[in-house]
């Protein structure tokens, strides 16, 4: 079996705050480490569970979060940015299955930590043909759109609710209950991995069980930004059509086509 670990950085045990999870923050070094602990805790269910191939691909900021020096084997890691498909950059090439470890829940969540999409800075919110979605909702579908599912995630209990409502089956693990944006009761790093471990392990064995979530074409994304101008740079982009001041849109014939659109767009964004 080959088993894609999808890591992100807001949803990972310990996090409650931007401190943790930008690099100009003194506490960002010890963002890292938990992270990469969260992963190890990941890989150990794979392993557990006989997974004899494992890629870690790192999509939190650009891509360079995990301490390879400490990821344990067998575990292989994307990092570094751009890549083809960003946060679930491997899922092409011959994977069974797709792990979400340390995700949030989307922007304008209640009691959710670090909530957004995608950008904190620009992206208000967004439609995947126009049902309100997120980072969760996104990354599954480009997972779908090679008929590969997602079977479990950790996070927040708000991200696990996000995931379970989009995807029956799926394995949770809530390694912290949060009180508000930056306010959570975070289980002790132990226990947390203990979680993910056995989480991870149980999603594994039964992963055929998990169907893909495979959205139908064509796809339409609609990003309604901040401010009217960084709609204004982003329908520069050939095909996109602005709907409104700070909404853009864009249809693509696959869920492939339809991510590199988005992240154009947001990218366009930065003015």
């Amino acid at each position: 079996m080959k088993l894609l670990i999808a890591c992100d950085m807001e949803g990972i045990s310990g996090v409650t705050g931007w401190n943790h999870v930008l690099p100009d923050h003194p506490e960002y070094a010890r963002g890292r480490r938990w992270m990469t602990a969260d992963v190890n805790a990941a890989v150990r269910g794979a392993v557990e569970a006989g997974v004899d191939d494992i890629i870690v691909t790192d999509g939190h900021w650009n891509g360079s979060n995990i301490l390879i020096e400490e990821l344990d084997e067998p575990a292989r890691l994307i990092n570094g940015t751009p890549s083809p498909l960003a946060m679930v950059q491997g899922v092409q090439e011959g994977t069974d299955a797709v792990v979400f470890i340390g995700f949030h829940a989307m922007a304008g969540t209640k009691n959710a930590v670090l909530d957004h999409t995608w950008s904190s800075a620009r992206v208000h919110n967004m439609w995947i043909n126009g049902v309100l979605a997120g980072e969760i909702a996104f990354n599954t579908a480009v997972c779908g759109a090679f008929n590969v599912p997602v079977i479990a995630i950790s996070g927040d209990q708000s991200a696990c609710a996000e995931a379970a409502a989009l995807i029956p089956g799926i394995h949770t693990a809530p390694v912290k209950k949060a009180n508000g944006r930056m306010n959570a009761e975070c289980l002790g790093l132990e226990s947390a991995h203990r979680l993910i471990t056995e989480t991870v392990k149980q999603a594994a064995l039964g992963y055929k069980t998990i169907k893909p979530w495979i959205a139908a074409p064509p796809m339409t994304i609609a990003i309604e930004f901040f401010r009217a101008d960084m709609a204004d740079y982003a329908e520069l982009l050939p095909g996109a059509v602005r709907k409104s001041a700070r909404v853009v849109e864009y249809t693509a014939p696959d869920m492939v086509t339809a991510n590199r659109a988005f992240r154009a767009m947001v990218n366009l964004a930065q003015g």
